[in-house]
């Protein structure tokens, strides 16, 4: 801890600047694996095996039901959305399961992006640090004194070797996590892809065969 410590002093205000970002990152990558992990994700095929039988035995309103008890998860809505208009003809069971899409995707895709934003931030502020680190020990060898010469050298440079380590060190896990993370939201999403078609088939087919709820 303590030579982290060191490290991080003698990186110089940059260090101060990713460690902010660091925190933004962080609470991003918290926040997204709490919700698509556990409010917007569910246990797709089995869901939709429970609503497929309640469907085929008529029971709209207990598919209903099913689908509040996972009133957050992102599927359920875009299911009951079109288990509300069931009886309502074709065009209106599809118009209301595309629309429930519409809104349910960009929730579920929310800030997921942004982890690539901090990740770039990041690795952008470390190279602006070695830059000014740089710049620091060449001003030193032109402008300070022999005895301070390799004083001042060695600050500049562990100030460019300092950002650089700092902000890569922030940037690989935020874009490890927005990859990881951008595969549980496509997993959500294709699930909704998926599931929405076959829902709409099965509740056409049912208006057709003129089943009542």
């Amino acid at each position: 801890m303590q030579a982290i410590a060191e490290a991080f002093s003698q990186g110089g205000s940059f260090m101060y600047v990713i460690a902010f970002t660091s925190v933004i990152g962080v609470g991003l990558i918290v926040e997204r694996f709490i919700f698509l992990f556990f409010k917007y994700n569910i246990n797709a095929n089995a869901f939709m095996g429970q609503v497929q039988k309640l469907v085929m035995a008529n029971n709209i309103d207990r598919a209903i039901k099913l689908c509040n008890a996972a009133p957050n998860a992102a599927l359920p809505k875009v299911i009951k959305a079109g288990l509300t208009r069931a009886n309502k003809g074709e065009l209106e069971i599809t118009n209301s399961i595309e629309e429930a899409t519409l809104e349910v995707v960009p929730i579920v895709q929310k800030r997921t992006p942004l982890l690539g934003g901090v990740a770039n931030v990041a690795t952008l502020l470390g190279l602006l640090g070695t830059i000014v680190g740089l710049i620091q020990a060449f001003s030193a060898l032109e402008a300070a004194s022999p005895e301070n010469r390799a004083a001042m050298l060695a600050k500049g440079i562990s100030v460019a070797m300092n950002t650089t380590a700092f902000g890569l060190i922030v940037a690989i896990p935020c874009m490890a996590a927005q990859m990881f993370l951008q595969t549980v939201t496509t997993k959500i999403l294709n699930e909704i892809d998926q599931h929405s078609v076959k829902l709409e088939n099965l509740l056409v087919s049912r208006y057709r065969a003129g089943g009542t709820q």
